[in-house]
């Protein structure tokens, strides 16, 4: 787990692995209690300035010594279903990782819908055959060799109010734009035109968000914004680099 001033979630993330083999936090300097709290769960606590995502990610793997490595936030849970699937498999298979689905809440509501759903993601994998490449933003595990879907999932508390998802709209939209300048993606008036609109009717209508209420169309609204900020601060990388 990679941490940062996570005090009001780490309790319950580490409660819900306390039984693991070896609990592993990379702290990013948080200036709250987390590291205190953490040291409730495992002596195995280290810090380390940021790095980003991926980088910060991956130096928590470098440092597991177990068989297998488990990729938990500190905004998600491990579940009693699926640690007891998660024992059982991993002494006979012969896959090298595995998907989860992620049981994600909006605003204490699980969403069913608008692509939230079920959300696999890989997080358990072999040690020594798992990596996450560097990326901005949006990094995600690469394994080497075979994987398979676990069916439990873990329960993903994203945001707890509409400020922290407007807060992080705009770090995750900055990076996405510098990554997509970095790799010579240019900005087109298109991309005003077209992005946000296609994110809204994709989420609301093609996913169903309209079946997850009032919380879809939130939502449905909300990825369009993020949208639209990832596309116009890549205008604005574009305007700073050519003066």
């Amino acid at each position: 787990m990679i941490t940062f001033n996570e005090e009001e979630n780490i309790d319950d993330a580490l409660s819900s692995v306390q039984d693991a083999g070896e609990i592993i936090i990379v702290d990013s300097f948080s200036t709250d209690r987390t590291t205190e709290i953490a040291r409730r769960y495992t002596d195995r606590v280290y810090r380390s300035s940021w790095q980003g995502f991926a980088k910060q990610k991956q130096m928590a793997i470098d440092l597991a010594t177990r068989d297998w490595v488990f990729l938990l936030d500190a905004d998600e849970r491990m579940t009693d279903e699926l640690r007891g699937e998660i024992e059982g498999i991993i002494t006979t298979t012969s896959k090298k990782g595995f998907f989860v689905p992620r049981k994600n809440y909006f605003l204490n509501k699980w969403i069913r819908h608008s692509g939230w759903w079920p959300d696999y993601t890989l997080r358990l994998f072999r040690k020594g055959t798992g990596r996450i490449p560097y990326r901005a933003v949006h990094e995600r595990i690469v394994v080497d060799g075979e994987t398979g879907r676990l069916k439990n999932p873990i329960v993903h508390y994203t945001y707890k109010d509409i400020n922290q998802f407007i807060d992080k709209a705009q770090r995750y939209s900055t990076l996405a734009a510098l990554e997509m300048h970095s790799q010579g993606r240019r900005f087109r008036i298109a991309d005003l035109l077209l992005h946000p609109p296609a994110t809204f009717v994709k989420m609301y209508i093609l996913q169903r968000g309209f079946r997850d209420g009032l919380h879809g169309l939130i939502l449905a609204i909300l990825y369009s914004y993020y949208t639209f900020l990832k596309y116009i601060k890549l205008w604005e990388a574009g305007e700073c680099t050519s003066e």
